[in-house]
């Protein structure tokens, strides 16, 4: 299927339908999806559930970062309609893949994740991050087809004055750490792309549909991110040692993977649609607040339900710094977008723990069981959970 011809184009819920669930399955069956990063995390489950909604997807990235990786224990590369490997500053690679799949969404995740990484390399955070998202935007623009793309950033990329009140997308970009600061930068250059060569106003002559997206701070199966909460947990509870934790004070808007997704997804599918240019700005997906949490919460919380586990504050005077609290306003999404949390934190932390001890005892269980929460968080009682409409 080729991309949007008249941005005008209805792409929504069926008649007599209302459903969140019912709006992607319409917005995605049949459409081409290129994913930049799908061999990440976050990407990976991105794939499972865009096949699950009938999307043919294509994806672009470098080979999955770690061993472990969700990407190769849930198979989803049998899931793709082709598998690019390569760098997202080269533009010639970008450009075949672009062409060979005519996409009709972008979903740009492909960025260095890791903030204490940003430290240690912060010239390639800065290329990947910010020249990296150029050189998409560029490959987009030199394509001249109609296409919908939301551009990942992350919560890290506001001037975090540590005053503890949600950010929301008007306040201002920033950033002291190279990862953070990298982020704002992410976010600088895709509001020029869009003010430059996909103004909003013009959207019926260029047809690029441009949002970016704000979320971070995930949780959920097959997450072995160096550096990671789940990851460090999960090493911790397999080798008996007891974790030591950096920043056990710091407040974080955690959230399970699927929540932020399906922001994601939600923004493409209106990017689709009759209010496009509506959509085209930031988008902030977070918790509810209040379910928010400090990494020892969120750590004794996980220990708690696998059942064993211990923690010591290992923060030392000459640590990196790192920002010691961090909230998102979501009401933006909840106004616009009709997007709220399906699932609350101890939800969110059941379903991690309950997939990572399935995994353990059987590795082959991995793509089962992440269609398994896919369809769960899709078909879950928004009216009991606070979740999307």
């Amino acid at each position: 299927m080729t991309g949007i011809h008249d941005p005008r184009d209805v792409v929504g819920p069926p008649p007599g339908s209302a459903t969140w669930a019912d709006e992607l399955r319409a917005a995605f069956a049949g459409r081409s999806v290129l994913v930049t990063g799908h061999t990440g995390f976050k990407g990976s489950w991105l794939v499972a559930w865009l096949d699950e909604l009938g999307a043919q997807v294509t994806g672009y990235a470098l080979d999955p970062p770690t061993d472990p990786n969700l990407f190769e224990a849930a198979s989803i590369g049998d899931l793709l309609q082709a598998d690019h490997r390569a760098d997202i500053r080269d533009r010639s690679s970008l450009d075949a893949a672009i062409r060979s799949s005519e996409p009709d969404v972008i979903l740009h995740l492909a960025a260095q994740t890791v903030v204490l990484e940003g430290y240690r390399s912060p010239v390639e955070t800065f290329s990947v991050n910010v020249t990296g998202t150029a050189v998409v935007l560029d490959a987009i623009r030199a394509a001249g087809r109609p296409c919908a793309v939301v551009v990942v950033s992350s919560d890290k990329c506001y001037r975090n004055d540590e005053s503890g009140r949600p950010f929301s997308e008007d306040d201002p970009l920033g950033g002291e750490d190279p990862y953070s600061a990298s982020k704002a930068g992410t976010e600088i250059v895709t509001a020029a792309y869009r003010q430059s060569f996909f103004p909003p106003e013009a959207l019926a002559t260029h047809a690029v549909a441009l949002a970016s997206a704000r979320a971070g701070n995930v949780i959920g199966g097959g997450d072995w991110t160096p550096h990671g909460i789940v990851a460090d947990i999960g090493r911790a509870i397999a080798t008996g040692e007891t974790l030591r934790l950096r920043r056990p004070h710091a407040i974080r808007p955690w959230q399970h993977v699927l929540e932020p997704l399906g922001g994601y997804l939600t923004v493409a599918a209106r990017l689709l649609g009759p209010d496009a240019a509506h959509v085209t700005r930031a988008w902030n997906f977070g918790p509810d607040q209040g379910d928010e949490a400090t990494v020892k919460d969120l750590t004794e919380r996980i220990f708690a339900a696998w059942g064993r586990g211990s923690w010591r504050d290992d923060q030392r005077s000459e640590d990196l710094p790192e920002a010691g609290v961090l909230r998102l306003s979501i009401e933006q999404a909840r106004a616009d977008l009709g997007w709220r949390p399906r699932w609350h934190l101890a939800d969110a932390i059941e379903r991690t723990v309950n997939w990572q001890r399935r995994y353990a005892t059987d590795p082959k269980s991995a793509r089962e069981s992440t269609v398994a929460d896919i369809r769960a968080y899709m078909s879950a009682d928004h009216a009991a959970t606070g979740g999307p409409g």
